[in-house]
């Protein structure tokens, strides 16, 4: 009996080696956020979605036929479109702009040319600019908020197709559990399609 699990254990293992094909390839991947942060209670303020851009390099460590671990580093403009009316019923308008560099670590999935990925990510924000678009004043302005956090912690999913060996295209959903603003409860949530490509390294 021994001899028969031993015998197993090596197939099995000798099977999980053939199977592997441990390769790295780095690369760059690029495209547009569709970001919003998510409602708050308050009926008099509402958040829609404004359009940006991210941009970043990743390096992807295939370890198997169908699993690729690909850290990744990303520049990704994000915020939201922002309306208000106050007591007065007068309306105010105001898009939040909030940068991050992302630090993150994707689990990919391939099966033929499609691929399924999903992992976490530690957002660290780089600055935030408000631009005033309040339609009942003559003057745009724009400030500098401090409130709003340093940091978020999301997790994404998505699903791609790659069109040649090196090239591809995906569609990623990445939502924030930090509260953007110290004071408020409100999320990130962000919509991603882009491109990205992986070079090719001579042995």
């Amino acid at each position: 009996m021994k001899k028969v699990i031993f015998v197993a254990l090596l197939s099995f293992l000798g099977f999980t080696q053939a199977d592997a094909q441990v390769s790295f390839k780095p690369g760059v991947r690029a495209g547009i956020n569709f970001s919003h942060f998510t409602q708050t209670d308050n009926p008099n303020e509402k958040f829609s979605s404004k359009t940006d851009f991210y941009a970043g390099v990743f390096g992807a460590l295939q370890l198997s036929k169908f699993y690729t671990l690909q850290p990744e580093l990303v520049f990704t403009k994000q915020g939201s479109e922002y309306e208000y009316i106050d007591s007065d019923n007068k309306k105010f308008k105001e898009t939040i702009d909030l940068s991050y560099i992302s630090v993150g670590v994707a689990n990919k999935f391939t099966f033929n040319r499609f691929n399924f990925v999903v992992g976490p990510t530690v957002d660290v924000r780089i600055n935030d600019n408000n631009k005033s678009l309040n339609a009942t004043y003559n003057d745009s302005y724009d400030y500098y908020y401090d409130d709003y956090n340093g940091i978020d912690f999301a997790f994404f999913v998505g699903a791609g197709v790659e069109i040649t060996k090196n090239f591809g295209i995906e569609a990623r959903i990445k939502k924030g559990i930090i509260p953007v603003n110290g004071d408020w409860d409100y999320t990130n949530v962000v919509y991603q399609v882009g491109l990205n490509y992986a070079f090719d390294i001579k042995k």
